[in-house]
């Protein structure tokens, strides 16, 4: 299975409104490099999902329901559809992240900016054990 860390800024779209919702469309990302990971996701892989701003944290876990296709708001670009799974039991900060040195070398850390990252099966796991 393929682990992938997706953020959000929570005052806009929160780990809990995907919750309540069950299962969401995850759009709206319009970046080259995000786009290519949303088209490398398969179903069932495992999505982190992380609020940025003032949170900085890993909140829950989703799988991927259905692979990349047309965003609804713009066609040249992609989204998947993601059911959550469930909430981790103590939220990972980004300070804990930052802290473990299995972790030095996630793009989370390198390009903060981007709003979907790839991690290997090692590295989400790790994360999924911090957050238990």
């Amino acid at each position: 299975m393929n682990y992938w860390l997706v953020k959000t800024e929570p005052s806009t779209y929160c780990w809990d409104d995907l919750r309540k919702k069950g299962t969401d469309t995850w759009d709206g990302i319009r970046n080259f490099q995000a786009r290519n990971y949303l088209k490398q996701m398969k179903i069932g892989d495992g999505v982190l999902v992380y609020h940025s701003g003032q949170d900085k944290s890993i909140q829950g876990l989703a799988e991927v329901l259905e692979e990349a296709f047309d965003d609804p708001q713009d066609a040249a670009w992609v989204a998947v559809r993601l059911k959550a799974l469930r909430p981790l039991t103590r939220p990972v900060p980004l300070s804990a992240i930052q802290a473990q040195p299995k972790l030095s070398q996630i793009s989370l850390l390198k390009q903060s900016r981007l709003s979907v990252h790839a991690l290997s099966q090692d590295e989400g796991e790790l994360l999924l054990e911090m957050g238990s």
